[in-house]
């Protein structure tokens, strides 16, 4: 990972994206991340007491924290416990830069903050969008907002001087790594002014295998003999990794995306596609 710390103000989440890598966490816990990803979601209610308390030893070196690594941060549960919110105030009061994944448009309720952290230390929001086809969307992500919704967020975030970005992640195959399905985000994105943008396949870990396939299995049968031959392990075969690699690339070349997300250090700043390693 491009960071050493990571914050994750859920356990679970209600967005309930088929392909969520993150699955696996309720497994370490003895709960069922297949069917209970969405349904039991743990609150860390604490966690912005805890982190000042972490912030303030004087061992602490502002290291950047990404938010958002294994859960959303702005799943419908923020809008009453406010966690993510919390969280992010105190990373501004200690001056340490944060990186944040989501896929929701709640994030703008935090405009003020982001700015805060944006005009300090540092901070840079990549959005997740899969997919501008906004039927697809809702059966492979069925709870957060359509992809449009998202990017409008951003484009406010971008406008209000928070850069903020795209990742357009995961790429499924047989469903959105068509290349007229790559160019559809990586132009709106463009059209919304977003600071970056990074892609990449889906990876196939434990649970979340067992989750994507019994989706396959009652809404795509036909593709998986394609699944099974392209996931011989965890990732996807070599080749098809590296043609979507080609066409992102040469994508984000056509649409002038430019590089990086303007903050002060690449040290601090993960690029979006080392984030595209972590979009839920």
């Amino acid at each position: 990972m491009p960071f050493r710390w990571s914050i994750n103000p859920y356990r679970g989440c209600a967005m309930g994206c088929v392909y969520c890598f993150a699955r696996i966490t309720h497994w370490y816990l003895d709960e069922d991340g297949v069917r209970d990803w969405t349904r039991r979601i743990y609150v860390k209610v604490n966690a912005p007491e805890v982190l000042r308390r972490e912030l303030a030893r004087p061992a602490w070196k502002r290291e950047l924290v990404a938010l958002g690594t294994a859960t959303d941060p702005y799943q419908p549960l923020e809008g009453r416990y406010r966690i993510t919110r919390g969280v992010l105030q105190a990373l501004g009061e200690f001056r340490t830069p944060v990186s944040i994944v989501t896929k929701g448009s709640m994030i703008v309720r935090d405009l003020d903050v982001l700015q805060e952290l944006a005009r300090g230390p540092g901070c840079s929001v990549s959005f997740s969008v899969t997919t501008m086809d906004a039927a697809l969307a809702r059966q492979i992500e069925p709870d957060p907002p359509p992809p449009l919704q998202r990017l409008r967020a951003m484009q406010r975030l971008v406008d209000a001087g928070v850069p903020a970005g795209v990742l357009v992640a995961p790429i499924l195959p047989g469903l959105t790594d068509a290349e007229e399905s790559l160019e559809a985000v990586v132009r709106a994105a463009t059209d919304h002014g977003a600071r970056f943008l990074g892609g990449m396949l889906l990876h196939l870990g434990d649970v979340t295998r067992d989750a994507y396939f019994e989706f396959l299995e009652h809404k795509y049968p036909a593709l998986i003999p394609e699944y099974q031959a392209v996931y011989r392990g965890k990732y996807a075969a070599r080749d098809r990794q590296r043609r979507v690699q080609e066409v992102v690339a040469a994508l984000k070349r056509r649409y002038l995306i430019p590089q990086g997300t303007g903050v002060r250090t690449e040290r601090r700043n993960p690029s979006a596609e080392q984030l595209s390693l972590l979009a839920p």
